[in-house]
């Protein structure tokens, strides 16, 4: 299994490559970046970008390739959010957790390629982990050490608040930020309050994407065998026994509206909703994600 197979963190980074490389370049022409009418400097060509703003004489004297940087030019910010509390540890090798970890840590390579920067929040019931946004090659190390250690953890039992989180994060964010969430968002608060702190997120401009995390099979459609279960609540540790096929149908009709509605309010309030079945490969969902968005600039 995956977990296993990784032995250091420095593995989490080849997986991440396996992803990124080779399409990376040129991803993202967004609106972040801008070119004013004033000169700041050069920065080196990175192949895929546009040829628009190279200095050719600079070229002819050295043979090398920079781009000519303007004073309005700035570097894409960007916050990946993870969801740590006990629910995303769930099932055999804890999918819901791998795939948030291994999809934050594919991301943080691409921006770290694009020379852009990068920050990470790790949360439950608080935050648990939080770094500034920087660019540095010792900022990403420090960030993939910290998610390695969050994969290679086996069962973990946090209480989950994304609400209150969500809202703090989002008061942190002084400057306008891409703020990438992984989240199964299961929470015992309010989902009003849960809608309120996504849209939160959106104040000052900010793009936010919401990879929503599920077990499919588990999770939302309660698919277990016929017979009687004992269910623990991975965040409480509270324990119900039941046979899921008297619940089945009533609880996937419930579960249904409740991933419509979380759609229905990212769509209004212009999150993009990208929904994950754990059980799929990481690179599965992320690369056509990637693919889709590169086409948008």
């Amino acid at each position: 299994m995956l977990l296993a197979e990784i032995q250091d963190f420095r593995n989490l980074e080849l997986l991440a490559r396996q992803v990124v490389e080779g399409f990376i370049n040129g991803l993202h022409r967004s609106p972040f970046h801008g070119f004013s009418v004033e000169f700041a400097e050069h920065r080196p060509y990175n192949p895929g970008e546009s040829v628009r703003y190279l200095d050719w004489k600079l070229f002819g004297r050295t043979d090398r390739l920079f781009i000519k940087r303007f004073q309005e030019e700035t570097n894409l910010r960007c916050r990946l959010v993870v969801d740590v509390s006990g629910s995303m540890y769930t099932g055999d090798n804890a999918p819901k957790a791998k795939f948030s970890i291994l999809a934050a840590a594919a991301i943080m390579l691409m921006l770290r390629k694009q020379r852009d920067a990068f920050g990470l929040s790790l949360f439950a019931d608080k935050i648990i982990e939080e770094t500034d946004i920087k660019s540095t090659s010792a900022h990403f190390d420090l960030m993939l050490h910290t998610l390695h250690k969050n994969l290679v953890q086996e069962t973990v039992q946090r209480g989950s608040s994304p609400a209150k989180i969500l809202h703090d994060i989002a008061d942190r964010q002084h400057r306008r930020s891409l703020i990438v969430l992984f989240s199964d968002m299961f929470t015992a608060e309010d989902p009003e309050l849960l809608f309120k702190s996504l849209q939160h997120l959106k104040h000052g401009q900010n793009e936010v994407i919401l990879f929503h995390v599920t077990d499919r099979r588990t999770e939302l459609e309660l698919r277990f065998d016929n017979k009687a279960y004992r269910f623990v609540d991975a965040e409480d540790g509270s324990e119900i026994k039941l046979e899921p096929a008297e619940f089945r149908e009533a609880y996937r009709e419930a579960m249904s509206k409740q991933v419509l509605e979380l759609q229905t309010r990212c769509r209004q309030y212009k999150i993009d909703f990208i929904p994950v079945d754990a059980a799929d490969d990481f690179r599965q969902v992320l690369l056509p994600f990637l693919m889709k968005r590169q086409s948008l600039y």
